[in-house]
This record gives structure tokens, sequence and C-alpha cells, in this order.
């Protein structure tokens, strides 16, 4: 694509040309957040950053753009030739690609003229909403595999050719070694991976001269998919054929794979056959709608299974199929001042955090590990001696934090229109989040009632939020 103008939805275009005709130019700040962790979890791995970006550097209405806009009969010529003209000349702040961020926190900070930060709330909530949830349930998934490979196999399954393109790199951020995407693999430097189908071995004759032809084609990497006609009777027999063949000319097999049938109990019963024949390094691999759940079940009664190609609940994230991230206004230039502003609601979950803000982590100077995270005034300084927290709803909720340093999460991406950071690939981004996960206690990261982590408001933005609130309260 070489622009990117129509990325978005009508009616920022229609407010768009209000603020015009109203001669609305002020500066604003919008926040992007979500409110609620996805899959019921206790953290969320922020992933789609580097699309934002390239989104904005080709933000612009082509002529054709602007011609179909006409045809619309909504828009008047004077606000289509500014659209002609528009480019982002703002700021933006992001927490770092790979990033764990919790609910209510701003994940991006805009910072820009009201047309153009109108304007971008869409795509950067389809960018950010979409991958941020594939990375986290990639996480969660890998997390339940317990040092297992996972492997990334939705394109297929997934909605439709971008969904798997940037859910198969969503899934590596999120910890999977792999993707089948061959596509997504080339794109984004990813190593890919694939075996062979039920539909090779049932063109041959028999299942054993297709085990044969695939070990003929691929001596140095053959895993053999065991359960097109009966694993234990047929599938593995001829496998362990084969293997011992490959051993004879000096190849090592690398395993087999089960999609489909009890694999609990077919995995014990391969690995005991596949031992007794000498080839214990063979790994067995599982598929078959597999999750975060289901690997966890699997392992804890005992399955021998060593890696997981995980498709369909992955790549749709089927239990919690979008991540509800939001874009608020948060303030508005005033006499060179942000004047702060929120949305007010009856459920306090939907009230935001007014004001330009920063977010800093604090952590433990023994351990290195996460404590809290503060939410702040951007021109706040925090005090590395000491500092007291509380809980923003429940306030009695205190603690003093000590012995701790803060790092500031949100970083500048643009500034007056020109991006100012950094660009990172894929790998570099997994590494990151793999260790965001380490620096985070065990109990946080739990995919099963996993404990809240802090996330708390300085006083002053307290005060703030709290004086608006009692201004707008009924009487």
């Amino acid at each position: 694509m070489n622009n990117f103008g129509l990325f978005t939805d009508f009616y920022q275009l229609s407010m768009m040309q209000g603020y015009f005709k109203e001669k609305r130019d002020s500066v604003v700040v919008f926040d992007c957040f979500f409110r609620k962790h996805p899959f019921e979890g206790g953290y969320t791995i922020i992933c789609g950053i580097n699309e934002v970006v390239e989104y904005i550097q080709n933000l612009k209405f082509s002529d054709e753009d602007i011609e179909y806009l006409r045809t619309l009969n909504s828009f008047d010529d004077d606000f289509l030739q500014h659209l002609k003209t528009l480019k982002f000349s703002g700021e933006i702040y992001a927490m770092k690609e790979g990033s764990i961020a919790f609910a209510h926190e701003p994940i991006i900070r805009v910072k820009a003229n009201i047309l153009e930060a109108q304007l971008i709330e869409t795509a950067i909530l389809n960018i950010v909403n979409f991958q941020t949830l594939i990375a986290t349930k990639s996480s969660r998934v890998v997390e339940s595999a317990k040092g297992g490979g996972v492997m990334e196999f939705g394109l297929r399954r997934a909605q439709a050719r971008s969904a798997g393109l940037y859910g198969s790199k969503a899934a590596i951020v999120g910890g999977c070694v792999g993707t089948s995407n061959v596509e997504a693999a080339k794109k984004f430097g990813l190593k890919v991976i694939g075996t062979h189908s039920h539909s090779w071995v049932q063109s041959f004759n028999s299942e054993l001269e297709s085990f044969r032809a695939y070990a003929k084609c691929y001596p140095n990497s053959t895993l053999l998919l065991i359960d097109t006609y009966n694993v234990l009777n047929s599938g593995l027999p001829n496998a362990i054929t084969v293997f011992k063949e490959l051993r004879e000319k000096g190849y090592k097999p690398l395993g087999v794979r089960l999609d489909s049938g009890d694999l609990e109990y077919l995995s014990k019963e391969v690995r005991k056959a596949l031992d007794a024949e000498g080839f214990k390094d063979a790994k067995i691999t599982a598929s078959n709608d597999l999750d975060e759940h289901l690997i966890e079940h699997l392992l804890i009664n005992g399955a021998k299974i060593d890696n997981w190609g995980v498709g369909t609940r992955l790549i749709t994230a089927h239990d919690s199929p979008s991540l509800g991230g939001v874009y608020k206004l948060s303030g508005v230039l005033k006499d060179g001042k942000i004047e702060p502003k929120m949305k007010i609601s009856n459920d306090p979950r939907k009230i935001n955090n007014p004001g330009l803000k920063q977010v800093y982590r604090l952590y433990d100077k023994d351990t290195d590990k996460a404590i809290a995270d503060l939410i702040t005034l951007d021109d706040e300084v925090i005090n590395n001696d000491e500092i007291k927290i509380f809980h923003p709803l429940y306030t009695y909720k205190r603690k003093i934090v000590k012995n701790f340093y803060a790092k500031k999460l949100l970083k500048p991406l643009f500034i007056d229109g020109k991006f100012v950071g950094k660009m990172q690939s894929v790998k570099e981004i997994a590494k990151f989040a793999k260790e965001e996960k380490e620096s985070m206690w065990e109990q946080y990261l739990r995919n099963i009632k996993p404990q809240t982590y802090k996330v708390d408001l300085s006083q002053k933005l307290w005060d703030i939020r709290e004086s608006i609130i009692q201004k707008h309260k009924p009487n």
C-alpha cells in the first residue's frame, strides 16, 4: 500500500470535517489503553507498534481517495483539499513493543492537532488490539507448555490473509518458536516449520510407502504424521521401520506427530515404543485444536509430548476474540498547558485517567523483579528513596515501596511528525517480551487465577481525577 488515508471509520472523517468547519484546531491528548486483560489473565503483551509506525509514516490521501470521498456527497471541497495535504505532525509516545502492560495504562499516547489525532484512532486500535491479543494468547500457550516448543499453525484458520500474517508475527512475539506461514516467515525473518498432512499418506498405496518416500526426500528432517489410519497398529510400527532404515544410512529422525485421538494415552505408548527401539531422542509433536488449557491438562496427566503445533485456538483467540482496547481524549491544550479531560461513567472501570501522563514501573533492587506500576502526570518526578502507592479505587489499600528503581515505559516514537524511535526486528521484540516475563513474579503470569498486579495513580493525578468527578457529580 502507498497510503493509508482510508484506513479509518467514516465517523472519524465526519468529525474531522466538523472540527474543520468550526475552525477547531486545538492540540489534544488521546490515550490508547485497555480496560481488562483477555482470557481472564493477569497480564498483556503489547504488539503492533512497528505497524503503527508504518501507518503513521504512510498516512496520506491519494487523488483516488479524494475522488472516492467526493462521491459520498458528505464532504465539502475545502475539507477534501485539506485532506489532500494532510500529514501527521504531532507527537506519539508508546510502550516498547513486547512490553508487558496492565489494564488502564496508556499503551500509546498521542498529542496532536485534533483532526490528526481523531483520524488515527481507528487504525491504531485495529493494529494494536489484534496483535496484542494474539501475542498474549501465544504467551499463555507457551507458558503452559513448560519449555516445550510451541509452533504457530494457524494460517488456514485465520480470518484473512492479513490476520494470518500479523497473527504469525504476534505469535512469535508471544514466544512461539516458529510458524507454518511462509509469507510471514519471509517478511519478518521467522523460522518456518512444517511436515506433511494426511493427504500425503493417503496419496500412496500404503502408509509405509508414503513414509519411505517422505524420508527419502527429507532424510535430515524426517517427522512423520502417524494417525492417518491407526496410530498404534499402523502409523507407529511403520514409522519405526522407516526410522531404522534411516539409522542404517546414518540419519537421525526428528520424530512423529499426533493430530487426533487420546493424546495423553497415545503419547505415552508412542514414547515407550520409540525408547524401546533406541529412538530416545525422537520427539513427539502434538496438534489438534490445542490451547493453553488442554496443554496444561495433558502435561499434568503425564503426556509424553515434546512439541506443540497450535493453530485455530491461537490465531483466532477463540475464548476471547477481541482485546477491547480504547482510545480516549484525556486533555486539551489551553493557554500553553494541557487541561485534563476525562470520560465519566457509572461504571468505575470505564472512567479514563485525565491529563498528559507517563507510566513508571518500579523494580526491586535486589531481585530486579517488578513491584508495581505508577501512572503519573508527565512532568512528575519519581522519588527513588521511598514512594507511597495506593489502590485507585480502594484507597485504603496502601503500600510504602523502598529499595527500588523506576523505569519510564512511554518512550517517544514521533516528535513534530518525525519518527524518532527505533524499529526492532520480530526476533528482537520476542527476546524483549521474554525478558519482560522474566522480570515478573510467577503469580502474575499464571493462566488460572493470577494475582492482580498493582497499578496505581500518583497522588497528584488521583486528586485531578477526583476533582473532575466531583465537578460533574449530580446535585
